[in-house]
């Protein structure tokens, strides 16, 4: 699932590619406004919260969309188009002035509102630390208001700091040496935000870096725990363990960590 970072570099790549560029051609194929023209409307801005893209549309509109597991956005070059079977999945069709055409491809979440109304819509989304907005304090506070909940748990709650997802929250329950499974009133809840901080603005910024946590970015090198079932752990050497996701429970996500460098502190 895309997390933050993939998020803040995918609205990056599209800033540089369209944004300024108006559209001559186009609709929406999902969500509540399916069916409405996007012609005569320029591409002005995006931006994030959390794993949420804003597409600023001018005059006054905004598109917010979701990817969730499977959506993704394309953009194809005059006279291109997409394989039959890719374009059935689109949700929103913008051709632009020089031609190309941006896609939007089987993203769940399709919602257009005046842009007034983007930051009501995003209201209940924690502070994100590639906001320029980011309270520390804050994302601090709403984890703290529930200590029961378990560190997986409260850090992928998006209402309390947005842009964490599962690869991103066990990877960092092991570099702060924390068991998933620790109540989060039990560690450090300052230090942890303060870290999450840090990896998720190296990993959006600084090439070479995307969602590599060891500082090695070869294969089967790159994460300390996430994915490495059953493998010696990269720092101690100790099988490192895993535990299934439960199906339809957002707080049981599969969760990996290795018992010598996380013990419980229960």
């Amino acid at each position: 699932m895309p997390e933050g970072d993939s998020v803040f570099r995918l609205a990056a790549r599209l800033r540089r590619e369209v944004a300024g560029r108006s559209i001559v051609e186009g609709e929406l194929r999902s969500g509540p406004a399916a069916g409405t023209s996007l012609a005569g409307w320029t591409i002005a801005e995006f931006e994030t919260h959390g794993k949420h893209l804003v597409t600023q549309l001018s005059p006054g509109w905004a598109l917010h969309t979701h990817l969730l597991m499977q959506g993704s956005w394309s953009i194809t070059a005059p006279g291109r188009r997409l394989p039959a079977s890719v374009a059935a999945r689109a949700r929103v069709r913008a051709q632009l002035d020089d031609e190309r055409t941006l896609w939007g491809i089987d993203m769940p979440i399709v919602e257009l509102m005046r842009e007034a109304d983007v930051a009501g819509a995003l209201a209940f989304l924690g502070p994100d630390p590639l906001r320029p907005d980011w309270d520390a304090a804050e994302a601090v506070a709403r984890l703290e208001q529930r200590p029961e909940r378990t560190v997986v748990a409260a850090l992928l709650d998006q209402r309390n700091l947005a842009g964490l997802g599962n690869l991103w929250v066990n990877e960092l329950s092991f570099l702060s040496g924390v068991h998933p499974f620790d109540p989060i009133g039990s560690v450090d809840a300052a230090a942890l935000v303060a870290r999450a901080a840090r990896v998720l603005r190296l990993s959006a910024t600084v090439p070479g870096m995307y969602q590599v946590t060891t500082g090695d970015a070869r294969r089967g090198r790159s994460h300390w725990v996430a994915g490495r079932a059953g493998k010696p752990c990269l720092r101690c050497g100790t099988s490192v363990r895993v535990r299934a996701e439960v199906v339809d429970d957002p707080e049981r996500r599969r969760t990996w960590w290795c018992p010598r460098c996380q013990p419980s502190s229960q």
